[in-house]
């Protein structure tokens, strides 16, 4: 296998993609090395251990989703259903083009229990995905209502996302994102 250069970011995407797949626990560094066309020690140039890069996985998908997802619920150019319908159509983007599911979730199931770093940082990306729908809603249903819309929306994607990986079927995941654009109608 030829060595090649590399940075930090491909070094991410390259494991995301590995983690999503195959867990955190069964994706070794020297696989992660040879999806990065590097040699298993090269890597800890760039993280100091697999935890540190596990973690700063969940933090570029976390920082991608708030800068190209989250931030839509707080836009003032956009109605609520505009906002609703274009927070869909991102989260469809993403989901759709990405094999593997939600790392943030995956992870929420096999590694926050031992990693607490970990389950930290998948607090806060779901918690902030609650807050963003919550945001968005909260105008029709009020604060409490808007709440519990969130909580039952993200826990119905992140089912929704799991099912489509098991069947390699989007057809649910799709119709619980078309119910959340619903409520606005």
């Amino acid at each position: 296998m030829p060595i090649i250069k590399t940075d930090k970011e491909t070094i991410l995407k390259d494991s995301i993609a590995l983690f999503k797949l195959h867990g955190y626990h069964n994706t070794t560094m020297a696989k992660i090395g040879e999806a990065c066309g590097l040699i298993k020690g090269s890597i800890y140039h760039y993280f100091k251990s697999k935890e540190e890069l596990g973690l700063e996985s969940l933090r570029y998908i976390h920082r991608y989703f708030e800068e190209h997802i989250f931030s839509i619920a707080y836009r003032n150019d956009l109605s609520d259903r505009e906002k609703i319908a274009l927070f869909v159509q991102k989260t469809d983007e993403y989901f759709l083009n990405s094999a593997g599911g939600c790392l943030l979730g995956n992870l929420a199931l096999e590694a926050s229990h031992d990693l607490p770093l970990f389950k930290e940082e998948i607090l806060a990306y779901f918690d902030n995905w609650e807050k963003a729908v919550s945001h968005i809603m909260e105008n029709r249903y009020g604060a409490e209502k808007a709440k519990e819309i969130a909580v039952e929306s993200v826990a119905s994607v992140q089912g929704a996302i799991m099912m489509m990986n098991l069947y390699n079927d989007s057809t649910l995941y799709l119709k619980i994102e078309q119910k959340l654009i619903a409520l606005l109608d």
